[in-house]
């Protein structure tokens, strides 16, 4: 009887559960034991794991967050814990490591195959939805709709009070929640991470708008959007490109400055990756997590499951982290035809 291992790592979103409730039932029917690891990577470091069962994984499916916990490591791991997760996944007697996580969960299982030759399966887990090799990752399906919820409340109180509101959304390197929060949402200006904003062409249209009657605005922004033309430079582009942290608030005081229009901001934060799956994360999670299954009984090892045009294939890992999925100006222009 074979022994698969089970971690979540990375930042929590909805659809983990699903992904462990899917690979322990399946896993069952194959004939394995399903050994959950606790807290992600630090569960291998640690030692930290407990056999998974279709007790401890019933009636998980719409929970949000995981039942195993998580944590973040980031890569590259040293060679103190590259060696103690090599040890300790070899005294555990797993035969076969499903990794449940987003970019940096996969590249440290990169990392394991590259010095160990650990047989692990990737399953692609961000809100972001900035994984290649897959149409979508679970998790951002949820945060749109959130998002989008959101976006909905706040045009009332912007109208009521012709005001401008800035919504700012996660997304550090890529745009998608933004974008398609924003399109599903009604945004007027929607801004990303792979478009520097240009604020004299924000003002601009604001100021165009309001001019035709529109007495109040909606802005979308990803936290990981940069400005133009400030003095500071770019942690990762070295251009003279700002990223800042608190980008809807320096946004809202500039427009405000500049316009005179009275501007206030909404950071959504963490309620984006919390609470509840929808309907489409819970079926493609569960998805993933079959499939996943599939690969480790087919050994095809160093590999990541992936949805393809509706269709469950898989791709090598290393391919999944080598660059990130970003917006493509093909899909923007669709958002810049409702920015004018």
């Amino acid at each position: 009887m074979k022994k698969i291992g089970i971690l979540t790592g990375g930042a929590d979103c909805p659809g983990l559960n699903s992904v462990i409730r899917a690979v322990v039932r399946k896993a069952m029917q194959e004939g394995y034991v399903v050994t959950g690891i606790k807290n992600g990577w630090a569960g291998l470091i640690e030692n930290d794991m407990r056999i998974l069962d279709l007790r401890l994984t019933s009636g998980i499916l719409d929970r949000g967050g995981t039942i195993l916990g998580t944590s973040r490591f980031r890569p590259p791991l040293s060679p103190e814990h590259l060696r103690t997760i090599t040890e300790n996944f070899k005294r555990s007697g797993i035969d076969a490591l499903i990794a449940v996580g987003g970019e940096d969960t996969l590249k440290i299982a990169l990392e394991l195959i590259n010095y160990s030759s650990l047989p692990i399966i990737g399953v692609p887990k961000s809100i972001d939805n900035a994984l290649s090799g897959t149409d979508y990752a679970f998790g951002f399906d949820t945060a749109v709709n959130i998002a989008a919820e959101c976006i909905d409340r706040l045009h009332t109180t912007a109208e009521s009070h012709h005001r401008i509101i800035v919504i700012e959304v996660m997304g550090k390197y890529t745009g998608w929640i933004a974008l398609e929060a924003g399109i599903a949402g009604g945004a007027d200006i929607i801004l990303v991470p792979e478009y520097p904003i240009n604020m004299d062409e924000v003002c601009n249209a604001l100021t165009i708008r309001h001019k035709r009657g529109r007495s109040f605005s909606i802005l979308v922004v990803s936290e990981g959007a940069k400005i133009q033309g400030l003095p500071e430079t770019s942690f990762e582009e070295g251009q003279r490109l700002h990223r800042v942290s608190n980008i809807g608030e320096t946004l809202a005081n500039i427009i405000e400055e500049r316009t005179g229009y009275e501007t206030r901001v909404s950071v959504l934060g963490h309620i984006q990756r919390g609470g509840t799956p929808t309907a489409f994360d819970r079926i493609i999670s569960t998805r993933f997590g079959i499939k996943a299954v599939e690969l480790v009984k087919e050994g095809k090892f160093g590999k990541m499951v992936s949805l393809q045009e509706n269709k469950m294939h898989y791709v090598d890992i290393k391919v999944a982290v080598k660059k990130r999925k970003t917006v493509s100006d093909e899909f923007f222009q669709i958002a810049k035809v409702f920015m004018d």
